[in-house]
């Protein structure tokens, strides 16, 4: 009967389960399974209302070896990177501009990428360093390892050389994002290409680039490396930034081209080869001509999508719920999964947009909730972004399409309702500091702003943002919206 007894107090989770059960508490109040944007700032509002908190963190290299720090896709491979590369970009455009202002500056100017990369991956190091100390200033556990989900409470860490340890928490948050997806039915494709995961820890320039996709990570990179001066391709099957407002996304493509970045549209690669000359010979499909093409390029990097990192964490064993068709965590509006005590934030969760400032202020809140006496829940709705093409595009709340799906064509003028107070829904700008413009438009479209109070707003002369406060041509009108003068 004793032996009986032990193997049901073991059962398949082994003694680490049945010592929390015997003790009946938990070593944390919170454990958040992923360092990136979302957990961290989870992890430190929950610290500051006293808990016990861990985070577990580990980054698996990506197929061609790199990896990085604390942090997340943000800092390392993401925002953060590529905002830097976009920023030398511009300062070489404003070179060649700089003649035309009086400046004396020999002609052509030349990019030394290695000297960029260095200064980037410095910058970031000094990010991982920085997370790392706040988080042993808000006294939160740091664990270098990464976490599978045993039982409901309990979570197995496993460091690189091996190392087990098991922690046990009364509430976890998964946030552990996602990784760029990679072509695998395209022969070469994972031997020979990179993806974002790579291209910011290169040491040396890529030289002639092939970027397949439409996404904005496809755009963003191969902008900002058109703009330091590289032989750069697009090779897109369909249109450009799906889900963002399709005539904007024209725009930034026709000025793309203008800017010397080379599109090949309406085509998907089936093969990749590597050359004696170690360039890598490309072969695809043009679907309008319906030929067979190739070129040689010295890095081939995909931009095709991304897929939620969830392999590891062994959430069957747990019941958490995932869509089957993206591998992403099933949410409610309070982040919680189909297990109660189970939440999840992020790039991980089945609807949510894909953004760092959503992450972040999804993961405070959820904290303020859980041990604050918060009912506070996060407000998806009218998320600004901005996509860091070498023209920026930035836009807040519905693009045209999704206005006219949702309202009817009549019912819609300049992205905004026709009737009554004119409610704006959308708003999209295309130009220099798109950013910078529509972070302070979207207050605005937050606070339910209408067309007649946007006339009613003067603009700044001379600005680019005050264009927004002279909207009133419309395409309905059929008239000609190129602006001549102030």
């Amino acid at each position: 009967m004793a032996a009986l007894w032990r193997r049901r107090l073991l059962g398949v989770s082994g003694l680490c389960r049945t010592v929390r059960a015997l003790s009946g508490k938990n070593e944390y109040d919170l454990l958040i399974i992923g360092g990136g944007s979302g957990g961290l700032a989870c992890a430190k509002e929950a610290a500051q209302f006293g808990r016990q908190v861990a985070v577990l963190d580990y980054v698996e290299p990506s197929p061609q070896g790199t990896k990085w720090g604390l942090g997340g896709t943000c800092v390392n491979v993401g925002c953060i990177p590529k905002k830097l590369m976009h920023q030398a970009a511009l300062l070489g455009s404003a070179l060649k501009d700089a003649q035309h202002y009086g400046w004396n500056i020999a002609q052509p100017v030349h990019h030394t990428w290695s000297v960029m990369a260095q200064a980037v991956q410095n910058y970031v190091k000094s990010l991982n360093w920085g997370h790392r100390v706040q988080l042993q200033d808000k006294k939160v556990k740091y664990f270098n390892m990464k976490g599978s989900f045993s039982d409901l409470h309990t979570v197995r860490g496993l460091t690189k050389a091996g190392k087990e340890t098991i922690v046990t928490a009364e509430n976890i948050v998964i946030a552990t994002g996602g990784r760029p997806k990679y072509p695998m039915h395209i022969a070469g494709a994972l031997e020979y290409g990179i993806t974002s995961d790579d291209l910011f820890w290169l040491k040396e320039s890529p030289g002639k680039t092939l970027v397949v996709g439409a996404s904005y990570v496809s755009l963003e990179c191969a902008g900002f490396l058109t703009g330091i001066g590289l032989d750069t391709t697009v090779m897109m099957r369909s249109i450009p930034l799906r889900g963002f407002d399709q005539q904007m996304a024209s725009l930034v493509t026709e000025h793309m081209e203008s800017y010397g970045t080379k599109f090949l549209k309406r085509c998907f690669p089936t093969k990749v080869e590597k050359l004696e000359s170690n360039r890598l010979k490309v072969t695809w499909k043009n679907t309008d001509l319906g030929t067979e093409e190739t070129d040689s390029f010295d890095t081939v990097m995909w931009a095709v999508g991304r897929a939620p990192d969830t392999e590891t964490l062994n959430l069957e064993a747990v019941g958490v719920k995932t869509n089957s068709e993206t591998g992403k965590i099933i949410v409610d509006a309070s982040e919680a999964t189909s297990v109660p005590h189970i939440y999840a934030v992020g790039d991980i969760t089945e609807g949510r947009p894909e953004l760092t400032p959503t992450a972040i202020a999804a993961g405070k809140l959820l904290a303020q909730r859980l041990f604050g006496q918060s009912s506070e829940l996060m407000d998806y709705d009218n998320v600004p972004t901005t996509v860091f093409t070498p023209l920026e595009y930035g836009c807040v709340g519905l693009s045209e399409e999704a206005a006219v799906q949702c309202y009817g064509s009549d019912n819609i003028e300049m992205v905004c309702l026709r009737e009554r107070e004119q409610r704006i829904l959308g708003l999209h700008f295309i130009g220099p500091n798109a950013g910078e413009v529509i972070q302070g438009f979207a207050l605005g479209i937050k606070c339910g702003a209408t067309y007649p109070q946007l006339m009613k707003t003067v603009g700044i002369h001379p600005t680019c943002a005050e264009e927004i406060t002279k909207l009133h041509i419309t395409k309905r009108s059929g008239l000609d919206a190129t602006v001549t003068g102030c």
